[in-house]
């Protein structure tokens, strides 16, 4: 299992801090066997949560001017025509992603083109799963232009255990369908705003993978 360089920090945290918290068990319950193996067997369930949350897999990435593909690994639980205010002041087809605190949290750019748009966004934390979440959150936005002159917008959202919102792109870039774009960590919501005659290719509840599935065609 590969880790991703999100990871390595955290990880180095969590080992020293069951370090830590395993010989003060032992110092202090030396006398009772059962609490420490306890407290080992805690440590090492909670560390192999952390490992899996910052997994890195192989994806077999999707290349294709018509397609979009989704940019993160999760639930689909939204599908509905919003008004999108911060850029195109207009209606678009939403969807939106919901990742679990056991989803990778790796995300990708779901189509190729021009950073014609990025903003980061101080927000609250409310549930991921929670409509205002998409415009109080923390939160990026993303649009990118392909070279039909098509925009699509994403929205990389943190929840209410997400504390951090990592990306990798800013105004101007050119980036590749597929390509990492950033990193949400421990629990959060990915939304895409599509045009209107986008032909949508999931419906809700649908597990989708990033940078594999195929979200819609545009």
């Amino acid at each position: 299992m590969k880790i991703h360089k999100e990871g390595i920090n955290t990880i180095i945290i969590a080992v020293l801090v069951l370090v830590i918290f395993n010989l003060s068990v032992f110092v202090f319950f030396c006398d009772c066997n059962l609490i420490f193996y306890l407290s080992i067997l805690i440590s090492l369930f909670l560390l192999f949560i952390v490992l899996q949350f910052f997994r890195k897999p192989n994806r077999q990435t999707h290349l294709s001017e018509d397609s979009v593909v989704s940019p993160a690994d999760g639930e689909v639980v939204v599908i509905e025509k919003v008004k999108e205010t911060e850029y195109f002041n207009e209606e678009r087809m939403q969807v939106s992603i919901f990742m679990s605190l056991w989803n990778i949290h790796i995300n990708w750019f779901p189509v190729s083109g021009i950073v014609k748009f990025f903003k980061y966004h101080k927000g609250k934390y409310l549930l991921a799963r929670n409509p205002k979440s998409s415009t109080e959150n923390e939160r990026t936005t993303v649009v990118i232009e392909n070279e039909q002159k098509k925009e699509i917008l994403f929205r990389q959202i943190a929840g209410q255990v997400a504390r951090r919102i990592v990306y990798y792109n800013k105004e101007g870039d050119n980036v590749r369908q597929s390509d990492e774009c950033g990193f949400i960590k421990f629990g959060s919501r990915v939304d895409i705003l599509l045009p209107l005659d986008a032909q949508v290719n999931v419906k809700i509840g649908d597990k989708v993978k990033g940078s594999e599935t195929v979200i819609a065609y545009i």
